[in-house]
C-alpha cells in the first residue's frame, strides 16, 4: 500500500518561468534547484476539493504539502446561493465546509493529495471530526472529472482494506463537485492568521 504520509510525497523539480537579469544558467540548471511553493502560479496547475470537518484544520494540512500552490477554504455540495458560514452552520443548505487545492501535478499526484485527506481526518465518523458536530462537517470528496473519480473510490477501497481504521467503515462521500463557493476572508488560512496550532481535529 502507497504511504500515507505527507512527509513521504514525491517532489519533482520545475523549470523556472523566466531568467533573471543576466543569468547564464542552463535550463537543466534552473529546473533542478526551483521549487515552486505555495503563491506561485506560473505553473500548469489542476483543482481538487476535499472536506474534511472543520476546514481550517483541513486547509493547514494541504497546505502543507509540497507541490500545493494555493489552498481557500468555502463551501460546497449544497443547494443555495451566495452561503454564508451562519447560514452552513443551520445545518440547512447542504453545504460542506471544503478546501478547494491548486496544486502542481508534475509535483504532487491526485492520489498523494488523497493519501493527505485520509491522515487529516477521521473518514469513519459520520457528520463529525473530534468536537465537531453537523453535516457541515462531513467527510466528501468532490471530484472533478472521471479520473478523479476512480481514483478516489480506488483509494478509498485501499484504504477501507488496508484495516488502518479497524473494522470501522469509511463514510466518506465521493461525488461530482458542485459550485464552490469561496468562505469569508477571516476563514482563509486562518492558522497562519492566528499563529495557533495547526489543527482543529481533535477530542
Amino acid at each position: 500500500m502507497r504511504r500515507m504520509f505527507i512527509s513521504g510525497l514525491s517532489c519533482v523539480a520545475l523549470l523556472a518561468a523566466g531568467w533573471l537579469a543576466g543569468c547564464s544558467r542552463s535550463s537543466a540548471a534552473a529546473e533542478e534547484d526551483h521549487a515552486p511553493t505555495i503563491g506561485e502560479t506560473h505553473v500548469k496547475t489542476e483543482e481538487a476539493i476535499f472536506a474534511g470537518g472543520c476546514f481550517w484544520g483541513t486547509e493547514a494540512a494541504f497546505r502543507k504539502v509540497n507541490g500545493v500552490v494555493a489552498t481557500e477554504v468555502g463551501y460546497c455540495g449544497g443547494h443555495t446561493s451566495n452561503p454564508t458560514y451562519k447560514d452552513v452552520c443551520t445545518e440547512t443548505t447542504g453545504y460542506a465546509e471544503s478546501v478547494k487545492v491548486t496544486f502542481d501535478p508534475m509535483k504532487v499526484s491526485y492520489p498523494e493529495l488523497l493519501d493527505a485527506f485520509w491522515t487529516a481526518h477521521d473518514p469513519t465518523t459520520m457528520d463529525r471530526q473530534g468536537p465537531d458536530i453537523g453535516s457541515q462537517y462531513r467527510s466528501v470528496i468532490f471530484y472533478e472529472n472521471p479520473t478523479q473519480e476512480q481514483l478516489a473510490k480506488a483509494s478509498a477501497k485501499e484504504v477501507q482494506d488496508s484495516g488502518v481504521f479497524g473494522k470501522r467503515k469509511i463514510v466518506t462521500e465521493i461525488i461530482p463537485a458542485s459550485r464552490f463557493y469561496r468562505a469569508e476572508e477571516y476563514h482563509q488560512e486562518y492558522f497562519e492568521k492566528q499563529g495557533t496550532a495547526s489543527t482543529c481535529h481533535t477530542g
